[in-house]
């Protein structure tokens, strides 16, 4: 029996191995809504991908979607797409590569959305926010201490189990080598999403994600970054969504509701001139869809992501005090139409904190700023920002987990911050 049992495991472990030559990364969870959801993985080599999935613990037979090829065209990265979905259910899933089925240590489940519109109060949900995601490479990174680090606080955001994760920006960063060649931008986008702690929480939940100067291009680079539209691939390929190019943008622009909350994913480096109070960020299209998207929006909370702080005073750094004119039109728009419950989820800028503005008409709008997952923190406390929530400086790497809760009248947001140690640092409730 002792010999069945070691031949057994060494077959196992064999099998293991074979498979991890042909997996590259995943498999991730993309969006998820009430009928569908987004599977993706990249390969190592040529190969089929396929998913069979059932409602958990159903008798059923899995159902199998179509077998797609991962080739060097698409940089052996597939998303798949699962339609047909039952609203509020939980699924399980398995992945075929090259016909075998991989073999992980964590499950491979998913839960789509309910439909709870017009039958029953909106559900509780949590999401974590985070950037600055900076995983070392030492053949390409600058001499000295590494600027990456301490990646069991990934295993603590896994742990926490929210519903969504949110990446506001720097979710990966282009180095020298790296930012010269659509083939150094793939390298890095690919290095970064092989880190092995990083695997367990891509299966654990759904997925989105923006981008800010590092994902994109060279530090702090604008609209005149000439790889752009390599950069651009490379986003959407490793980040899914359908809904990319809202309002007829032509970079990251996004959106998506969760129950009863909308999420606006903004893209601050596609259209961002040379840095002027009269200059723009978000460009005229992207702003204008904004708008009309915020004015439309039924959303009870109203979640605006977006890389670099919006609501700090503090002009420097990339803040959009930086761009004046720009900053007070948004502020001004929200104030006049008397838009509420808007909370800017924000990174960039290694440090955590909340800031909140109280408008001329008694309106609050709040900034989250969520930085840095893994990447070298900085104490900014004596930052001028006279809008800081007083206490709510994090200098430490760290993330952040939302709760939304409460009945449909009465819904509740606060939001706790947790370390590398999965230990709570801070905690704020909004008004």
């Amino acid at each position: 029996m002792r010999n069945i049992l070691i031949f057994f495991f060494i077959g196992l472990i064999s099998n293991i191995q074979a498979q991890n030559s042909i997996l590259q990364s995943g498999p991730m969870l993309g969006p998820i809504t009430l009928r569908d959801a987004t599977i993706w993985v990249q390969a190592k080599q040529v190969s089929y991908v396929q998913i069979e999935y059932r409602a958990k613990n159903s008798a059923d037979k899995f159902i199998e979607s179509a077998p797609t090829m991962a080739d060097a065209q698409n940089n052996f990265i597939v998303s798949i797409h699962l339609h047909d979905l039952i609203p509020g259910t939980n699924y399980e899933y398995k992945v075929k590569l090259k016909n075998e089925y991989l073999q992980l240590p964590y499950p491979l489940e998913f839960k789509t959305q309910e439909q709870w519109q017009f039958r029953k109060d909106a559900p509780d949900f949590t999401f974590v926010a985070g950037s600055c995601f900076y995983i070392n490479d030492t053949a390409y990174d600058r001499p000295g201490k590494p600027y990456g680090g301490e990646y069991e606080i990934i295993k603590h955001i896994t742990n926490s189990k929210p519903d969504l994760m949110i990446w506001l920006g720097d979710n990966t960063y282009l180095r020298e080598g790296d930012f010269e060649s659509r083939s150094g931008i793939y390298y890095r986008n690919t290095h970064t999403r092989s880190l092995a702690e990083l695997q367990p929480l891509l299966a654990a939940t759904p997925h989105y994600a923006i981008w800010d100067d590092h994902d994109y291009g060279t530090n702090d680079s604008d609209w005149t970054y000439p790889l752009k539209h390599h950069a651009l691939d490379a986003f959407k390929q490793f980040w899914p969504s359908e809904s990319y190019g809202a309002g007829h943008t032509e970079g990251v622009t996004s959106s998506f509701g969760w129950n009863d909350c909308q999420f606006f994913m903004l893209d601050n480096r596609w259209y961002r001139t040379v840095q002027t109070e009269d200059g723009t960020i978000l460009g005229d299209m992207q702003k204008y869809w904004f708008k009309e998207a915020l004015l439309a929006s039924k959303a009870t909370f109203k979640f605006v992501a977006v890389g670099g702080q919006f609501l700090s005073d503090y002009a420097a750094f990339e803040n959009f005090a930086n761009y004046k004119a720009e900053r007070e039109e948004l502020i001004q728009f929200i104030d006049d139409n008397n838009i509420k419950n808007v909370i800017f989820l924000t990174g960039d800028r290694h440090h955590s904190e909340i800031s909140k503005l109280i408008t001329s008409k008694g309106n609050i709008i709040y900034d989250v700023t969520s930085s840095a997952i893994t990447s070298t923190t900085y104490d900014h406390s004596k930052e001028p920002n006279s809008h800081r929530v007083e206490g709510s400086m994090i200098s430490e790497r760290n993330f952040a987990i939302f709760n939304v809760t409460g009945e449909r009248k009465n819904r509740k947001l606060s939001v706790v911050f947790k370390n590398t140690q999965g230990k709570e640092v801070y905690n704020y409730s909004f008004e």
